[in-house]
């Protein structure tokens, strides 16, 4: 659900405030005066007229908090800072973007688009700092030092990526981790901001974390006779650092195990064959192992050769032999999900081996095992499934991967991305705050 976090500032004026309803007779003594203060009341003058807020007196924290408030003008130049820092965080990602593809001629280009993004959020941050009345320069001293401090190592991180992407002959890797400096710093400057924001009194819908928990989904596939079950979990979340307004990275978990322990049976239905005339296969055993980002598939089977000749089968060849396969997932420029299948070991003598090393059988196999699991995870990881109808046409996949939860067993993870309209965004919202605990089943 969406989560505001109160402003630290807001508690106390909350806590000072309910303890000067329990004890009415402070804020009496405070606006009257006269001669009811007992003595050493340290508030009232010698002839009883109030002096202001002594430094033991309980209306100190109070009067604090109200004088670093923010004024309305303060809140708009505050939000608009924030977004900028967001726009920044969102040109960085694109960068991020150029170097996983490899491009590197479009780095240039990027990285000053980086730079004057950066340059503006921080110039919008100094901007606001110098707007500080006296109360809130010394109310916020200690606050705005961290913040100082976050912006000049935003702006130190900053030259350093440009120089390696001006330096030729820097490698991807050292722009890479460049990269990832950057992006820790801007992440420790928005915190900063964030932070300042609580203690002025600001709530900013555009910097508030929104979280939601998806409710698991049970998906049920059938490999000819063999029935597999995924079960899907995942979150939608939003911070200032997404790109947009309303952007949401969606990440989704599938267990599936199922899958794994039942993989003998799945590939059997896929690739065994038995041709009155030809090839005969039969798959004695098969596991799937992670090997992250990757996972290895292992095949012992079972071959025949046979022939016909005057309408009488001849068996010709025989043999045993093992087969790994590594499958890379990959994800397209337009959020195609694949599995990319590389031959490995082949452990194979006579005609078996050489069918799976340059024959067309080795072919054969490997792409119907890897089409197998292909069609498994797409099915468990179905957007227009899982996600709630108001996101379910918005998302796109951009990365992939095979983990290892430990003991061997394996899920995949799903990282996406969601952009909705304002009016789809509130419809997000209603939709995942009322969605179903249980655990819907989709059949397939």
């Amino acid at each position: 659900m969406f989560r505001r976090r109160s402003p630290i500032s807001l508690r106390k004026i909350i806590v000072v405030a309910a303890a000067l309803l329990a004890c009415p007779g402070v804020v009496f003594a405070q606006r009257h005066g006269g001669g009811g203060a007992s003595a050493g009341g340290g508030g009232m003058n010698s002839i009883g007229r109030p002096t202001g807020v002594d430094q033991k007196d309980d209306l100190k924290d109070f009067h604090e908090a109200l004088a670093v408030q923010a004024t309305s003008q303060q809140i708009v130049d505050y939000n608009a800072m924030v977004k900028s820092a967001a726009a920044a965080g969102a040109t960085m990602q694109r960068l991020l973007e150029q170097l996983d593809k490899k491009d590197v001629s479009a780095l240039a280009g990027r990285g000053a688009t980086l730079e004057q993004a950066l340059e503006k959020a921080r110039t919008e941050n100094k901007n606001f700092l110098a707007g500080f009345s006296g109360a809130q320069k010394t109310g916020l001293k200690e606050i705005t030092k961290k913040l100082t401090r976050a912006d000049a190592e935003l702006a130190q991180r900053s030259v350093e990526l440009n120089q390696r992407i001006a330096d030729a002959k820097s490698a991807s890797d050292a722009i890479a981790s460049s990269v990832q400096n950057l992006e820790g710093a801007l992440a420790n400057f928005q915190n900063e901001q964030a932070s300042l924001g609580q203690e002025m009194g600001i709530v900013n819908s555009d910097r508030e974390d929104v979280a939601f928990e998806i409710a698991p989904v049970r998906t049920s596939i059938s490999f000819k006779s063999q029935p597999v079950v995924i079960v899907t979990a995942g979150a939608i979340s939003r911070s200032a650092a997404q790109a947009g307004p309303n952007s949401y990275a969606v990440k989704l978990t599938e267990d599936i195990s199922d899958l794994q322990q039942n993989i003998t049976q799945v590939l059997r239905a896929q690739l065994d064959k038995a041709e009155r005339c030809g090839e005969r296969v039969a798959i004695q055993n098969a596991t799937i192992m992670p090997m992250p980002p990757t996972s290895l598939v292992s095949l012992q089977l079972h071959f025949e050769r046979w022939s016909c000749f005057g309408g009488q089968n001849n068996e010709m060849a025989e043999g045993d032999g093992s087969l790994e396969v590594k499958l890379t997932p990959e994800v397209t420029v337009d959020g195609t999900l694949r599995l990319t299948p590389v031959v490995g070991r082949i452990d194979a003598q006579g005609l078996l081996g050489e069918s799976l090393r340059s024959g067309s059988l080795g072919d054969e196999l490997r792409d119907k095992m890897a089409d197998a699991i292909l069609s498994a995870v797409r099915q468990g990881g179905n957007f227009k499934v899982i996600l709630p109808p108001a996101a379910q046409n918005s998302a796109t996949l951009r990365h992939t991967q095979f983990q290892n939860t430990g003991a061997g067993a394996l899920t995949v993870v799903l990282d996406g991305e969601i952009k909705v309209s304002d009016d789809k965004a509130t419809a997000l919202a209603s939709e995942l705050k009322g969605q179903p605990s249980s655990l819907p089943t989709v059949p397939r």
